[in-house]
């Protein structure tokens, strides 16, 4: 660790030596200037190479313009919002708007737990180490645009395969000292949502607020949802040079879950209920402050710390859709619920600096920087909770099946560097070293005290690299590779029954992504075509063992690796048309092999090879394909997404099992149209009509939360959002 320290000390010290070869004129980038019409407007950009203390060059990237879309906004359509991202594939199993799930190239989708997700730069992932999916939820009102990183980027910002995902709010006017939004939107199936902010500047001081509140009693029966979120930020410009901002970020949902179905049932009616005692609730609160700063004319640093802190809460009657959950005609009560609580405690520093430099004539950009994680992740599951029917955490015995606490002490040094070695060449080069562990200490019930508790190191030095060449006329080829990996999180070492055991030499999923691809734009086109290849090795799975004495025993261990391969195509055009009138129509779509390599698997009691079969999850073909006329204020958009079917198990089962938690998950194809009015300047008006054939179809069977089986998706619906800002 000290010598490479001592590497990125001396990497810093020469590229500020190197200031005193000025950037020449020609290389002073200016802020970007962009006169158009609202008729021709892209709603999707690419990240400039380097840009504020990141280097995105040679690394496919892609920038939403949220404002833009005509989607459902509230609602949080996962395909409408990434319908020009190739490749994203959507959990769609909560229709009321508190999650989006996705993934991409193969990877698991549950509350995007592969990306480094970000708000405005500020982690939102729970606990990084221990359960890396984020449960917090902001009104995708507040969000101006997103930005989305593939995984060759991982080096800079963390060692997540799907790459980082970076939320950016609606900043605070510069030239105005108070400005008040609001988005009101109703819809079907008891649809209601406001969205309320304030912000402006006072001189060196800028602020901003909101508070957001949706309700739902959602598309199938027992199926309420109810969601509250808000968030100030106060900012202080010191100088030109030096800004700070202290941001408090909060959101809050109680989600009815109306529980699984079988097939059976999917098909007979998607809408019943198997549940309604069961509920899902995070509370999750996002203080941070941050730091941007310029030292001289060619460096910037910025520092961010910030935690995230708060609780993952679900009271179920945890059962498959086989078992109803019916009245005890002995004690005229239903069933005790199983409570579960999570208790997030995690807390995070970066610091990161970026220099442009010149050599030898040529010009870089050299980043370094610091990441440090402090997390307590305290567990208690197994509660026995009451018999009713509200939502109420409260235990008729105080004894919890499991109380673990998982703390995770880690410190990642970065380093990249990107330089123009010839005039439209330029080369990334980079390295990320992590140092640190994870430690699960605690009671379970079922289990000798000496059993529970377990570490895992994480220790490795990641490299990556990747080229960019500008073909001119915003043009350019690209292609990089980075290695990444997945930490062994808290769910793959805790015992689950009796018969379970966790492996004491667990790897963490270690692997590498590479892609490569043509970029650009030519009068009416613009695209993005690429290939790509992910390697996952050290897969974590259960095997089926005896132990010395014949016993059978479940281990959870290390069960072999997949890679994924395929292309992803954006193409759009903008077909000419009279003044104030422009037509755009595009393909998003996706070809994936995503295959397990050597591996195997525990299926009851008998392990099962699964080398060559398909990973979970992962549609052969994503293609999601749209037109938009807009003219003048006014503007009309037509959206059909298709995904092919998927697996739900390892096994690649077609025939479904008696409580659907295996089997075929069916192709679908959605249609979805949206219409705008920008009625004044300050008024907008937007129309969405969701999946209009009333397709009844599912995405993905889940393992686990929120329990296995069916969950249908929302059928048609309609919504209509007034937005107002003066």
């Amino acid at each position: 660790m000290l010598r490479f320290a001592s590497a990125l000390v001396l990497l810093v010290a020469f590229a500020l030596l190197s200031r005193g070869q000025a950037a020449p004129a020609d290389l002073v980038k200016m802020d970007q200037v962009v006169v158009s019409d609202a008729a021709s407007t892209p709603d999707i950009f690419r990240l400039e190479p380097v840009q504020g203390t990141y280097i995105h060059a040679g690394k496919k990237n892609e920038v939403i313009d949220v404002v833009s879309l005509n989607a459902s906004i509230a609602e949080k359509t996962g395909r409408q919002i990434f319908a020009k991202v190739p490749g994203v594939f959507v959990y769609d199993m909560d229709g009321a708007g508190n999650q989006i799930n996705i993934a991409a190239r193969g990877l698991d989708p549950h509350r995007g737990w592969e990306f480094n997700l970000r708000k405005d730069g500020v982690i939102t992932n729970s606990d990084m180490y221990g359960y890396p999916a984020s449960h917090y939820s902001m009104p995708m009102e507040s969000i101006e645009r997103i930005n989305l990183v593939r995984g060759t980027g991982s080096l800079q910002y963390g060692a997540q395969f799907g790459g980082m995902l970076n939320y950016v709010g609606k900043q605070p006017p510069r030239n105005r000292p108070f400005v008040f939004e609001t988005i009101n939107t109703l819809g079907s199936f008891g649809l209601r949502a406001t969205y309320n902010a304030i912000g402006g500047t006072i001189g060196k001081f800028s602020y901003s607020a909101y508070q957001n509140r949706r309700v739902s009693d959602g598309y199938r029966e027992n199926a309420s949802s109810e969601s509250d979120s808000a968030q100030v930020t106060l900012g202080w410009a010191f100088s030109e040079n030096l800004t700070l901002k202290a941001e408090w970020a909060r959101s809050s949902y109680v989600y009815r879950l109306p529980g699984p179905l079988t097939d059976a049932m999917f098909r007979a009616n998607p809408r019943q209920s198997t549940r309604q005692r069961s509920y899902f609730n995070p509370d999750i609160n996002i203080p941070s402050v941050s730091g941007d700063l310029k030292l001289g004319e060619h460096t910037q640093v910025r520092w961010v710390t910030s935690a995230v802190l708060g609780d993952r809460n679900s009271v179920l009657f945890d059962r498959p859709a086989t078992v109803p959950d019916a009245v005890d005609p002995v004690t005229g009560q239903p069933a005790n619920r199983q409570i579960d609580l999570d208790h997030f405690n995690s807390y995070t520093t970066e610091l990161r600096l970026l220099h442009r430099y010149t050599l030898g004539g040529r010009a870089g950009s050299l980043l370094v920087g610091g990441q440090w994680m402090n997390n307590d992740l305290h567990r208690q599951q197994v509660g026995r909770g009451t018999t009713g029917y509200d939502f109420n955490l409260a235990r008729v015995n105080p004894t919890w099946g499991r109380d673990l606490h998982f703390k995770t002490r880690n410190s990642a040094y970065f380093v990249e560097n990107n330089f123009k070695i010839l005039p439209h060449l330029s080369l990334n080069a980079g390295a990320r070293v992590e140092q640190g562990g994870s430690r699960m200490s605690g009671v379970v019930t079922y289990l000798p005290g000496d059993v529970v508790p377990n570490r895992i190191d994480h220790d490795y030095a990641l490299f990556g690299g990747g080229l960019e060449y500008d073909l001119g006329g915003h043009q350019n080829v690209y292609a990089g590779w980075s290695q990444a990996y997945r930490p062994v999180i808290f769910k793959d070492i805790i015992p689950g029954t009796v018969y379970d055991r966790a492996d004491r030499n667990l790897k963490d999923a270690k692997g590498y992504n590479l892609e490569a691809g043509f970029r650009g734009d030519w009068k009416f086109l613009r695209w993005d075509v690429g290939v790509f290849h992910v390697r996952y090795d050290n897969r974590l799975g259960k095997l089926s063992l005896n132990d010395a004495a014949g016993n059978l025993y479940i281990y959870q261990t290390n069960i072999g690796d997949s890679s994924s391969r395929g292309a992803e195509v954006f193409v759009e055009a903008g077909l000419p048309l009279p003044p104030a009138v422009s037509l755009s129509v595009f393909t998003s779509t996706s070809y994936l092999v995503a295959r397990y390599g050597t591996a195997r698997i525990a299926v009851g009691t008998a392990n099962y090879d699964v080398s060559g079969h398909d990973v979970e999850s992962a549609p052969r073909w994503t293609s999601r394909n749209g037109a938009t006329l807009k003219w003048r204020r006014v503007s009309f958009t037509a959206l059909y997404s298709y995904v092919g079917r998927t697996f739900a198990d390892a096994l690649n089962t077609v025939v479904p099992s008696a409580t659907g938690s295996v089997g075929l998950v069916p192709s679908y194809g959605l249609l979805d149209l949206g219409v705008s009015l920008k009625a004044r300047d300050n008024l907008t008006i937007k129309f969405n009509a969701n999946n209009v054939t009333d397709r009844q179809y599912f995405t993905k069977r889940p393992l686990f939360y929120p329990g296995p089986g069916v969950w249908p998706s929302d059928g048609r619906s309609f919504n209509v959002s007034v937005g107002l800002t003066f």
